[in-house]
């Protein structure tokens, strides 16, 4: 990656409707007098020539007006496919009031209704049907550009909502650049469309997709495998970002690929990541160990299971304890219950295994009419000081659970991960309430502020602090594999940045309106330990690589331009 913190006069082929149409190179009536000139633009623009705060003023008074989340996403999206500088800083100008419009929840409503809602194609769409022409179609979008991120879904588990067949995960590669630094022309959204088992999207005749059930087995494999192949090929040093795979493919396929590539699966690291963070955060606070905690999971299928495995590498990491005996400290339930040892191997999921709970610990405790034993029963027994909600089952928290773990622990830790917040276990207000102001909380969408006993606000967290920093501290050094260790350097950087560990009484992370600058730490940590450890692909110092981070970060500023026939298209 080249400097991009101080833009500087780039040569640009287009000219007129060309460059006006073009959302990379478009600056609308920012446009200068003499580009106007240059480029054959002094007849298409009205005369005022506008600054960037112009026409972020203009844009925010015209997105005000929208008066449903969803209008405002479709006015977001219709503004990035217009001008990428003027979506982006307006976006950071609000980040806190417009993430939670482009990112959850309001982009599961609008990947929900995608077939409806489309306009204009974005991305590179790869379908099953069209394997044949899987690397001309490939080259056909990516050839002469320099990628450094793939972000690819088969959208099989979107957000909470499931089977989508086709939603492509723009919003994902959005927060890379926002909050992350990468240009928006080094990342490319990818869907793999292997079909749907969604029947409603099958029988709608606006359905956008290939009307087919979803292709599993040695033909998925294949599909999947012919497409990492072109990116290892093509893109040797770029990431491979995985998003929204279903339960069964997830994790499968990034211990598949990790040897291979650069690979990340949000679901199964980033929501583990964070998590790891918040539980580092909560322990400074309470001035105890991460391998002391005792943790109920609920909910464990990519993320519950992702976040368990996570926060067993910080424990045998940072901690120094094996895996066996780390693995002791969780316990999981699913849609059978508490996993235990004696469960029906059908209903155990691979990797649930692992933490499957001896039955003899649970002689005597109430079951319900199925012989399963339910949250409440594993609560009062556990005593957790750790209670994390990964099911999309709203409210399953309940005043009842949550006062029973608020007896045993001064502190609790209370974590409902689920999005969007309309599924989330418990609503953070409530969870506050029910613990006197006691708990230390986090959760997967953005909440109204809750407030605290003594009258501050305790803000609650969304979970993209980390994975973009975690994602650019890879690509800048063009590391062989995101691994293990620099995931675990790049949580304990943002874990770092815990207000609460200067005053307990604030919250466990970072607020997300400083989202930029917490990643941008987290990538310069995860650089660090890419050198230090030797996967780096670039011959840098370990102390150059703060310097060599904040002159590739792309900020969203107009550069000037000069007309040149062999300039870029």
């Amino acid at each position: 990656m080249t400097s991009k913190a101080v833009p500087k006069a780039l040569r640009i082929a287009l000219r007129g409707d060309s460059i006006l149409t073009n959302p990379r190179f478009n600056k609308g009536t920012a446009f200068p007098a003499l580009e106007r000139k240059t480029f054959g633009l002094t007849g298409r623009l009205p005369y005022r020539v506008n600054t960037l705060e112009e026409q972020c003023k203009r844009a925010y008074d015209q997105l005000k007006i929208r008066d449903t989340p969803i209008r405002k996403n479709t006015f977001l999206q219709s503004m990035k496919d217009q001008n990428w500088v003027l979506y982006y800083a307006l976006i950071r100008r609000h980040l806190k009031e417009l993430i939670p419009i482009i990112y959850t929840p309001t982009q599961g409503e609008a990947i929900a209704n995608y077939s409806h809602l489309f306009r204009r194609s974005e991305g590179l769409y790869l379908t099953y049907a069209n394997e044949d022409t899987m690397e001309e179609d490939f080259l056909e979008q990516t050839r002469g550009r320099n990628l450094q991120l793939f972000v690819v879904s088969d959208a099989e588990a979107i957000l909470g909502i499931g089977d989508q067949g086709v939603g492509i995960a723009t919003a994902k590669s959005a927060l890379y650049t926002l909050v992350g630094g990468i240009h928006p022309a080094e990342a490319l959204s990818i869907t793999l469309d292997v079909g749907t088992d969604n029947e409603e999207l099958l029988k709608d005749d606006l359905y956008v997709g290939w009307p087919h059930t979803r292709v599993r087995g040695e033909d998925y494999d294949r599909f999947v495998d012919k497409f990492v192949q072109l990116v290892r090929k093509y893109y040797p040093h770029s990431l491979l970002h995985f998003e929204d795979f279903g339960v069964n493919n997830a994790k499968r396929l990034l211990d598949f690929y990790r040897g291979q590539h650069a690979v990340f699966n949000d679901d199964v690291q980033g929501t583990g990541a964070v998590a790891l963070a918040a539980v580092m955060s909560a322990v400074g606070v309470t001035k105890s160990r991460l391998a002391d905690q005792r943790f109920v999971i609920y909910g464990a299928g990519s993320a519950g299971l992702g976040i368990a495995r996570q926060l067993r590498q910080g424990m045998t990491t940072l901690d120094n304890v094996s895996s066996e005996q780390a693995n002791k400290a969780f316990y999981l339930l699913d849609r059978h219950g508490l996993v235990k040892q004696s469960l029906d191997a059908s209903f155990i999921r691979k990797g649930q295994e692992e933490f499957a709970r001896p039955d003899s610990e649970w002689d005597g405790v109430p079951t319900d009419g199925n012989g399963e034993v339910g949250l409440l029963e594993v609560v009062k027994k556990v005593k957790p000081t750790v209670l994390i909600g990964c099911s999309t089952k709203k409210g399953v928290f309940t005043e009842e659970v949550i006062k029973e773990m608020a007896k045993h622990v001064e502190r609790p830790l209370i974590m409902p991960l689920s999005n969007p917040g309309r599924l989330a276990e418990v609503d953070p207000k409530d969870a506050n309430e029910w613990t006197e102001g006691r708990a230390l909380m986090a959760s997967g969408s953005p909440f109204p502020p809750t407030k605290q006993p003594n009258g501050r606000e305790y803000i609650v967290l969304v979970d993209a602090l980390i994975y973009p920093g975690l994602g650019f501290g890879t690509m800048i050094t063009q590391a062989k594999s995101m691994t293990d260790t620099m995931i675990i350097a790049g949580t304990r950087r943002l874990a770092a940045l815990s207000p609460a560990l200067r005053d307990p009484d604030l919250p466990i992370l970072p607020d997300f309106a400083d989202a930029p600058e917490v990643n941008y730490e987290v990538a310069v940590a995860v650089a660090e330990q890419a050198i230090e450890e030797g996967v780096a692909g670039v011959d840098w110092k370990k102390e150059d690589a703060k310097e060599h981070i904040k002159h590739a970060q792309w900020i969203p500023v107009y550069q000037d331009f000069i007309y040149d026939p062999n300039g870029v298209r």
